[in-house]
C-alpha cells in the first residue's frame, strides 16, 4: 500500500472516522489482490465506512460531490483535515474511479444486471451514469428484495364488486369532522387488490385498525367464496414493536363491525376466529439460530404462511427482508406497515423510505381508481387539500402503496401534529420550529414546551425530569401491599407503577459522553436521590439492582421471553416488617399474562432507562417525551431523529437544546443512505 495512503488510513481509524475494522478489509483485499492502487484501496475503506452509517453501498459520484459528508469523526470536532486528506486521494472523474476499480480481481461489473460467478468481494452496480460499489452481500441482499418485490407486483387479485357491502361493513362512515376520503378503506382495498403491499401513515393514523379491518376483509372473501381460511402472520422487528401490536389486536378485533355484512352469523364468529391474535418478531418469525446469520426458513424451507404482515417495517433493515422475502412461498401476499418518516433501521438500509418515496404523490393509475371507486365509493384524493392523486403513468409500486393522511392521535393536542407535520416536511426554518414552543403568546400551546440549557448539570433540566419520573415512584412507594399480599394484589401494584412509568420518558440522541444515556442515568439517579421520595427509596451510591430501577432489554432472550425493547421496573416485595423488606423482583408487563416477575440476577442483557436512545424509544408511545439535544453536530441529528422523538408524544413534547446551530443544521439534514433499490 502507498505509504502516505496508509498513514491517513490509519488516522482516520485514530480520529474515529473509520473502524479498525475497515482498514482490516482494506488490507485484506489489497493483499489479496497484491494491489496497491489507491483508488481501489480507498474505494475499499468507504465502502466499508458506509456500511457503519446504514448506507447499502458507496455512491461514487456523489463522493466525489460531496466529499465532506464522508469521514465523520468520533474524537475530534473538527473534520476539515479529514476531509482534505480524502480530497487528496480521490480520482478526477466518475469515469477515471470506475476504471481504475475494473482493472481490479476484487470487483465484478453488474451494472448491465447481470455479474459474473466469480466471488469477488466487490460489485459495481447501479447504472453507467450513476455507478454504485457494494460488498457483495449488500449487493445480494439488494437483488433478493428487488427481484422478490417485483414478482409479486406482478401478482394481481380481483375482488367482485359485490364485496362492497363486506367493505361498508368494516369501514362505517367516518364521524363528523373528519375530512373525507376515509384513507383507512383505501388503502385496504388497494392493499387487497396485491400480492405486495405498504400501508404507510404517521402516528394515530390508524395503520393497525386499518390492518385489522384488512384481515378481516381478506379473510372474508375467503370464506365468501367457500375457500380455506389464509394462514396469516404477523410480525415486527424488535420484541418491544410485538408487544405494542399485540396490545391493540384484541381491541381492534373486538370492535369489528360485521353485523350487515353479506356473511352469516357463523362466517363472522370463523372470520373473527381465525385473525391473528398473537404477533411474533421477524426473526423468531424466521427461526434464528444462535451464533449465526442464518434462519431456519428460507428458499429450501419456507414458512408455512399465505399472508405475512410485518409491523415497524421502517425498522427493517435490508438483510432481515432479503430473508424474509427469500422464505415467503412464491404465492404469499407481504403487507409491510409503518410510518416512511421514522428513523431507518440500525442497520443498513433505508428500505420503507426508499419504497415510499413516492407515496405523498399517490400516482394512482385510472384502472387503479376506477378499481377502488367501484368498491368503496372513494375518490383517490387528498383529505386536506383535495388534490386528485392520479397519474396515468404511476408505477406498479404506486398502485399497491397507500399513505393514511389523517391522525386521529393528536385532535386533542393539535401543537404536537403540527410540529412534527412542519419538521417532516423539511421546511420548518428555526424561527418557525421556536414559534410553535412560543409562551408569549396570547394562547400558548399547553403540550409543547422548549428548554435552554448549557449542560445535564442544569437545575430547570433536573427539575423536568425528576417531576416526569417521581409519579411512578410516588405509586411504588404509596400502593405497596401489605405483607402476605396475593399475586393478584402484588399484578395490580406492579400495573399502576407501568402506569405511572409510561407517562414520561427522556430521550436523547446519543449513548456516549456527558449527553449519552450513560452519563445521563447517573445525573438523573442522582437527581431523583436529592427528593424526599428518592432518599426514601433509592439507595446511596446507586448499586447495580435496587428498588424503582427502570431496565431495557437490549437483546432478545427467548429463554425469559423477553425481546429486545422490552421495559421492566425493580420492584421490592412487601417483608414481614418494614425493617425485614422482602426481595427484588423485576416485573415486566405481558399482554397475555399481564405481570412476569423475574429474579434480577437472571437478566443479562438490560441497562437502565431513565434515558433512552430515540432509535430505542421506536415503537413506544409515551404520554410526555422530553428530547435532548447535545450542543455539537452529529451525523445523528436529523429531522427523522427529531421526528421521531416528537411522535412517540401523545399528550406533551419537551424539547430541551443548548445550541442554535446545531439545532438549524438539525432541521437542514435529512437521513440519506444510498442505495441502488429502485421499483
Amino acid at each position: 500500500m502507498n505509504p502516505q495512503l496508509e498513514t491517513d488510513l490509519r488516522a482516520w481509524v485514530e480520529a474515529g472516522a473509520l473502524r479498525p475494522l475497515d482498514l482490516a478489509l482494506t488490507h485484506f483485499i489489497g493483499k489479496e489482490t497484491a494491489s496497491q492502487n489507491p483508488a481501489l484501496l480507498l474505494a475499499v475503506a468507504l465502502v466499508s465506512e458506509r456500511s457503519r452509517h446504514g448506507h447499502v453501498c458507496l455512491d461514487l459520484q456523489a463522493c466525489l460531490e460531496h466529499p465532506q459528508s464522508l469521514l465523520t469523526p468520533a474524537f475530534t470536532e473538527d473534520p476539515a483535515p479529514l476531509h482534505q486528506q480524502l480530497a487528496n486521494w480521490l480520482p478526477a472523474s466518475t469515469a477515471d474511479w470506475v476504471r481504475e476499480l475494473l482493472s481490479s480481481p476484487a470487483l465484478s461489473d453488474a451494472r448491465n444486471g447481470t455479474t459474473s460467478q466469480t466471488a469477488s468481494p466487490l460489485v459495481l452496480g447501479g447504472t453507467p451514469a450513476r455507478p454504485l460499489l457494494y460488498l457483495r452481500r449488500y449487493w445480494q441482499d439488494e437483488q433478493s428484495v428487488r427481484q422478490g418485490l417485483q414478482a409479486r407486483l406482478q401478482g394481481h387479485y380481483s375482488i367482485p364488486e359485490t364485496a362492497s357491502q363486506l367493505i361498508a361493513s368494516l369501514f362505517p362512515p367516518l364521524p363528523e369532522g373528519i375530512p373525507q376520503p376515509d384513507w383507512q378503506k383505501i388503502a385496504s382495498v388497494i392493499a387487497a387488490l396485491s400480492q405486495f403491499a405498504i400501508i404507510t401513515g404517521g402516528p394515530g393514523t390508524g395503520k393497525t385498525t386499518t390492518v385489522v379491518r384488512l384481515l378481516a376483509l381478506l379473510q372474508g372473501l375467503q370464506l365468501l367464496e367457500g375457500k380455506q381460511p389464509l394462514q396469516i402472520r404477523l410480525a415486527a422487528p424488535t420484541g418491544k414493536a410485538a408487544a405494542r401490536l399485540n396490545e391493540s389486536l384484541g381491541h381492534n378485533i373486538a370492535a369489528l363491525q360485521l353485523d350487515g355484512s353479506p356473511l352469516t352469523p357463523e362466517q363472522q364468529t370463523l372470520c373473527r376466529d381465525q385473525l391473528p391474535k398473537e404477533v411474533t418478531t421477524v426473526h423468531r418469525l424466521l427461526g434464528s439460530q444462535p451464533g449465526t446469520r442464518h434462519f431456519r426458513h428460507d428458499a429450501t424451507n419456507p414458512l408455512g404462511a399465505d399472508l405475512v404482515v410485518v409491523d415497524e417495517a421502517s425498522m427493517v433493515d435490508l438483510e432481515i427482508m432479503a430473508r424474509l422475502i427469500t422464505a415467503l412461498p412464491p404465492q404469499a401476499r407481504l403487507i409491510l406497515l409503518g410510518d416512511k418518516d421514522q428513523l431507518a433501521s440500525v442497520e443498513a438500509g433505508s428500505l420503507l423510505g426508499d419504497l415510499c418515496e413516492k407515496a405523498e404523490a399517490g400516482g394512482y393509475t385510472p384502472a387503479t381508481q376506477e378499481a377502488v371507486l367501484a368498491l368503496t365509493g372513494e375518490p383517490l384524493k387528498d383529505p386536506h387539500s383535495g388534490q386528485s392523486l392520479t397519474d396515468p403513468q404511476g408505477s406498479p409500486l404506486q398502485q399497491a402503496t397507500a399513505m393514511l393522511r389523517h391522525s386521529f392521535r393528536f385532535d386533542r393536542h393539535p401543537g404536537i401534529g403540527q410540529l412534527a407535520y412542519r419538521v417532516n416536511t423539511g421546511r420548518a426554518s428555526l424561527k418557525e420550529l421556536q414559534a410553535c414552543f412560543d409562551e408569549d403568546r396570547q394562547r400558548p400551546d399547553p403540550s409543547l414546551a422548549f428548554l435552554s440549557i448549557t449542560e445535564p448539570q442544569d437545575s430547570a433540566f433536573l427539575s423536568l425530569v425528576t417531576r416526569g419520573y417521581l409519579p411512578y415512584l410516588q405509586t411504588l412507594e404509596e400502593q405497596q401491599p401489605a405483607a402476605g399480599a396475593s399475586q393478584e394484589e402484588l399484578d395490580t401494584w406492579a400495573e399502576a407503577v407501568f402506569a405511572q412509568h409510561r407517562r414520561f420518558q427522556l430521550l436523547t440522541a446519543l449513548r456516549q459522553g456527558n449527553w449519552g444515556v450513560e452519563e445521563l442515568n447517573a445525573g438523573i439517579y442522582q437527581a431523583l436521590r436529592n427528593t424526599a421520595t428518592g432518599r426514601r427509596l433509592l439507595p446511596a451510591g446507586q448499586p447495580l439492582w435496587y428498588r424503582g430501577r427502570p431496565v431495557l432489554v437490549t437483546r432478545n432472550d427467548y429463554n425469559l421471553q423477553l425481546m429486545n425493547g422490552d421495559i421492566g421496573i425493580c420492584l421490592q416485595l412487601p417483608g414481614p416488617t418494614p425493617e425485614q423488606p422482602g426481595p427484588l423482583r423485576v416485573a415486566f408487563p405481558d399482554a397475555h399474562k399481564g405481570v412476569r416477575w423475574l429474579l434480577p440476577s437472571r437478566l443479562q442483557a438490560v441497562e437502565t432507562v431513565f434515558a433512552m436512545t430515540v432509535h430505542k424509544s421506536q415503537g413506544s408511545e409515551f404520554n410526555h417525551t422530553a428530547l435532548l439535544l447535545p450542543p455539537h453536530d452529529s451525523p445523528v441529528l436529523t429531522k427523522e431523529l427529531l421526528y421521531t422523538g416528537i411522535t412517540r408524544s401523545s399528550e406533551q413534547f419537551s424539547l430541551i437544546s443548548s445550541n442554535r446551530r446545531v439545532l438549524e443544521q438539525l432541521l437542514l439534514r435529512k437521513v440519506e443512505r444510498a442505495s441502488g433499490l429502485n421499483l
